[in-house]
């Protein structure tokens, strides 16, 4: 029973977009050198994934603190996780597994910054702050959407410089398609608490532009995450194979569609938020796997 609060808390089902944006950057190296570190790989994913746990804890803290989850209607998708509001787990409990997953995750990044020295430092830096103030500050500013773009994108860097000690035109491009797909997930998501969020004083794009204007903005996170896996292939630093991931467009036209007609009602927006979850993890699948084929 309280491991499934607490798996609940943690919210374990997005924790796959962090899978994702690691599995490419072992991917990448993978094609490039046809070598991977397996200690390295397995304390990267540790390291991420402990991060990733707590950016989401420390999210539910803050948004119980604010009265935001006290008023939004919980989905699977959005609202909460709905453990505080229910009383299933302490505030303060919910807080220090917050801070103690970063402190985790801050150690095995500092073992990384010990053996592969300032980039490393830079991106674990970067995660440190930017997942504290995450609910406080960037969620307050409208660069929230902006912000797990840039994580994601990172995760793929720094996970592919660990294994090689390099950056590349690959890795940076690999990672921009990444963290934009996990971005189009929290926009998406943002429709349904739009009154809570604008109430309690949070911005994001959906509050910036309006609901129905905001319905435009979805098709311009897949036209980017597209546009750079062919930019990538024209160039040559991407495998012709990437061309797999264009199977997830029909997923993406009914998600774009659906929230166009759907943006108002939180009940019938549930399929298009599922069909944009899937589309971005299926996505992400098959870019990893385009660059594991051998062919």
């Amino acid at each position: 029973m309280i491991l499934s609060v607490w798996l609940r808390v943690i919210r374990v089902r997005f924790l796959l977009a962090s899978v994702i944006a690691v599995s490419v950057g072992l991917a990448i190296n993978w094609r490039q050198n046809s070598t991977i570190d397996p200690l390295d790989a397995v304390l990267t994913f540790a390291g991420v994934m402990a991060l990733h746990a707590s950016v989401d804890l420390l999210n539910d803290y803050w948004d119980y603190k604010r009265g935001i989850d006290t008023v939004t209607k919980r989905t699977k998708m959005s609202g909460g996780t709905g453990v505080l509001p229910e009383g299933l787990l302490k505030p303060s409990s919910v807080y220090r597994a917050g801070i103690g997953f970063l402190i985790l995750g801050s150690i095995i990044g500092f073992y990384f910054v010990f053996n592969d020295g300032i980039i490393i430092a830079a991106i674990l830096g970067f995660a440190i702050l930017s997942i504290y103030f995450y609910s406080t500050k960037i969620v307050d500013s409208g660069l929230a959407e902006f912000f797990v773009a840039v994580k994601g994108t990172m995760i793929v860097l720094g996970t592919y410089f660990i294994q090689s000690n390099q950056i590349t035109a690959e890795s940076i491009l690999g990672g921009i398609v990444v963290g934009v797909l996990s971005s189009l997930v929290l926009f998406i998501a943002s429709f349904p608490d739009y009154d809570a969020d604008k109430s309690k004083g949070r911005k994001n794009l959906v509050i910036v532009v309006g609901k129905e204007k905001a319905t435009s903005l979805f098709w311009v996170f897949p036209v980017i995450s597209y546009s750079v896996i062919i930019l990538g292939i024209s160039i040559g630093v991407f495998p012709i194979l990437s061309l797999i991931t264009l199977f997830s467009i029909p997923l993406m036209i009914k998600a774009g569609l659906g929230l166009k007609r759907n943006f108002n009602s939180v009940d019938e927006l549930m399929p298009t938020m599922s069909l944009t979850l899937m589309f971005s993890r299926i996505t992400g699948a098959l870019f990893v796997l385009s660059f594991l084929a051998r062919f």
